[in-house]
């Protein structure tokens, strides 16, 4: 059992910081020197490091040195000067008076050619510059990086991850439109009720809350479900939970 972890969860039981049933549950375990999951490590020390002045644990060791090869110097290589000489050759060529210069004529075309090609590129840069403002000025564009703000959904939820095993952390977060409370639910594939809390709406529309997954009804691997009610609709997503 882990000394420091069981005085961390004591303390921040004491001085009423973080989630009580969660706390609650590590401690428990921690007593019954039960198995702790990294996601309950990690929400602790987190916990411990805002409120209770922890410092996070730098290891003391320090990386090998990795032997630098030294590259061979190549001395400078001094060319001689050389004296060259230019010579300019001047050649007049006769053109007969009545006969049209194919050179001029050959130069016109590539011309007119030259400047279709540089026309059409003008064309593509301005249909591009257009479609590129017409984007910016879209409202519905997504310019953040929130998944949440940038789909405009009325009511979401997610987890931070895809699948879990028994006793893992799950954080759960989500939007919603509608202002006050929430009911979360979760159902495994039975579609048996095995969790469910209440919350609170913060003003800017998003929620959040941390379930432990294991307990009465988590004895199965398979599908589970995750459902948000906010009173005016409902909406679910699913997760892989391994027994």
């Amino acid at each position: 059992m882990d000394d420091r972890l069981l005085d961390d969860v004591k303390a921040l039981l004491d001085k009423d910081f973080g989630d009580d049933r969660i706390l609650k549950q590590i401690l428990r375990a921690c007593e019954n020197n039960e198995v702790i999951s990294n996601y309950e490590r990690n929400y602790v020390k987190k916990l411990a490091e805002t409120h209770l002045g922890r410092r996070p644990e730098i290891s003391s060791q320090s990386p090998p040195q990795i032997p630098v090869e030294e590259k061979p110097s190549v001395p400078d290589v001094i060319l001689p000067e050389t004296n060259s000489t230019h010579k300019t050759q001047t050649f007049q060529q006769q053109k007969s008076p009545s006969t049209p210069s194919r050179t001029s004529s050959t130069s016109s075309k590539n011309s007119k050619i030259m400047l279709g090609i540089v026309g059409v590129i003008l064309v593509i840069i301005i249909a591009a510059g257009a479609s590129f403002t017409t984007f910016s000025n879209d409202p519905k564009s997504p310019v953040e990086n929130d998944p949440i703000t940038s789909v405009n959904a009325a009511l979401s939820i997610q987890t931070d991850l895809a699948s879990y095993n028994h006793k893992d952390l799950i954080s759960i977060s989500g939007f919603s439109e509608s202002s006050g409370t929430a009911v979360i639910e979760i159902t495994n594939q039975k579609n048996e009720l095995v969790w469910k809390d209440e919350i609170s709406i913060k003003s800017n529309g998003k929620y959040s809350t941390l379930a432990i997954a294991g307990g009465p009804g988590w004895d199965s691997s398979g599908t589970y479900t995750i459902k948000v009610d906010n009173g005016v609709e409902t909406t679910s997503s699913t997760f892989s939970f391994t027994a």
